[in-house]
């Protein structure tokens, strides 16, 4: 969706949105180690569910999502159901457990339930892995916007990017921390419904609730075009389908940024409510998202618009439907403005997740022992300058479409953390030498098809990249249970721990 010209009002648009961004952040900025993600201020529960939906609605979520439903039809579901399936996960097995534990980062986590520094360094390095395959698919999502807003070719068009989010983040600290993040999603959720409204009401479908209207698209797609969108497993098998519902579900309990909301609430019934509103915002977006899949596809096919298969041009579909439809420009630019937010949101909140990995996990553990709270933030600034030129470096690449590029980070985060996680809370025998056998597992798991994928096909059918986490997850486990059992058992502090204050404690 390459246009030769700037897109003027789209643009301005883009750049108010970010002013009031840096205002509100500007506000709340702070010299303090809680800027960059080793505690912060508590802002309700419905603050903590905003905090938790705007972080979460990314690139892969405002643009990937829909891409995904306009590509691929039924099969983008396993993306719906696996993501809000985590957040269940999350509330009935974790997210009030992991609040009884006081601790602030997941390599704070794990070093601590592990008693193991080496595990507590292999999580901080695993996190900023996640961190830097997750960061390339919001940086492509943001290259594709500021392509389409400056007329500028997708190389450029990353560098760009990439200065534009290293200089918001420098200028306003962590853009507003949770205080803007509830900003961020009232414009994420107006940017997105809207426009959504307006082109249903184009289309002659039910527009109030137009995430129940599209569903007459979906009947007139098939019926006059002969595209069956809501037809299961045409395109992939269920097996296929499965893995990667459950490797979503998986990797969105493992998530470092996802789990570090759960360490800074005042309450266990806090963190509980705190998902359980962070679920119903983000299913706001996904009811909306498949609507714009099908309605783009249906406007091309009733326009006679060519399909295209590239996955660039699926990525745009929200921006190209819209365009398509005849709205004005000014709507084109709110969706522009949701995509620029949900991606700058996600990156910034990621990378400082990952710096705050190595500044608080390894700079004053391994590099420096006698570090300050303002060496801590500085080391921070510096990697987070070192993690956005990697990710521009290998953005230059488009190693996929957006939500599959996210996938990977999930696969790994569902390889590794969440068993940790799982394990750590529930079963006290549990050992470091466990811990680090399972998550060396689990590395080895998720990036085992790009090693020998082509050499044993069989492996990539078993282990898709994006899926692996369907068996990979179980295996760690297995692996993790099998090492534990004939190693030595945990101090019998840490099992007391467990017993009194996080299984049998009274909620907050």
């Amino acid at each position: 969706m390459l246009s030769p010209t700037v897109q003027l009002l789209p643009l301005a648009i883009v750049a108010g949105m970010f002013a009031l961004f840096i205002l509100s952040g500007l506000r709340t900025r702070s010299r303090q180690a809680s800027e960059y993600g080793f505690n912060g201020g508590y802002t309700g529960r419905i603050g903590i569910g905003a905090a938790i939906a705007s972080n979460w609605m990314s690139a892969a979520s405002f643009m990937g999502l829909a891409g995904m439903f306009y590509l691929k039809g039924y099969f983008a579901m396993a993306f719906v159901v696996g993501w809000t399936g985590g957040y269940v996960l999350l509330l009935v097995l974790m997210a009030s457990q992991i609040r009884r534990f006081g601790k602030f980062t997941a390599p704070d986590f794990v070093g601590f339930r592990y008693e193991s520094d080496s595990a507590r360094t292999m999580v901080a390095c695993i996190s900023i892995l996640i961190t830097v395959i997750y960061s390339v698919a919001q940086f492509r999502g943001i290259a594709l916007l500021v392509s389409w807003l400056f007329g500028i070719a997708y190389i450029p068009a990353v560098v760009l990017a990439a200065s534009i989010v290293v200089s918001l983040v420098v200028v306003s600290g962590t853009l507003g921390v949770a205080r803007n993040q509830k900003l961020q999603y009232f414009v994420l959720i107006v940017t997105f419904i809207l426009p959504l409204m307006l082109l249903t009401r184009k289309l002659g479908y039910f527009w109030l609730l137009p995430q129940f209207g599209y569903g007459a698209a979906i009947s007139d797609l098939q019926q006059q075009f002969g595209f069956a969108w809501s037809e299961p497993f045409s395109t992939v098998s269920l097996f296929h389908w499965m893995a990667l519902c459950f490797t979503l579900m998986f990797g969105t309990a493992g998530l470092p940024h996802v789990l570090s909301r759960f360490y800074m609430v005042p309450g266990i019934r806090d963190a509980r409510w705190g998902v359980v509103w962070g679920l119903f915002f983000i299913a706001l977006i996904y009811w909306s998202a498949p609507a714009y899949g099908v309605l783009g596809r249906l406007f091309e096919a009733r326009g006679g618009i060519p399909f295209s298969a590239d996955p660039g041009s699926a990525d745009m579909v929200i921006l190209s439907a819209v365009s398509n439809a005849g709205l004005p420009l000014w709507v084109v630019g709110l969706l522009a403005a949701g995509g620029m937010s949900a991606a700058f949101s996600t990156v910034a909140g990621m990378m400082l997740t990952g710096s705050a990995s190595f500044s608080y996990d390894i700079y004053p553990r391994l590099i420096r022992p006698t570090a300050s709270e303002t060496d801590k933030v500085y080391a921070a600034k510096g990697f987070f300058l070192i993690l956005a030129a990697v990710v521009m470096v290998l953005t230059l690449k488009p190693w996929g479409m957006i939500a599959e590029i996210a996938a990977l980070a999930f696969a790994l985060a569902g390889n590794t953390i969440f068993p940790a996680f799982l394990l750590g809370i529930w079963w006290d025998r549990a050992n470091a030498p466990g811990v680090i056998a399972g998550m060396l597992s689990g590395v080895l798991i998720t990036f085992l098809p790009f090693l020998v994928g082509d050499a044993l096909p069989v492996v990539s059918r078993l282990l898709p990249p994006t899926s692996s986490a369907f068996i990979g997850a179980p295996v760690v486990i297995v692996v993790m249970v099998v090492v534990s059992l004939l190693t030595t058992a945990p101090s019998e502090s840490i099992r007391r721990f467990l017993a009194r204050d996080v299984h049998d404690c009274s909620e907050e």
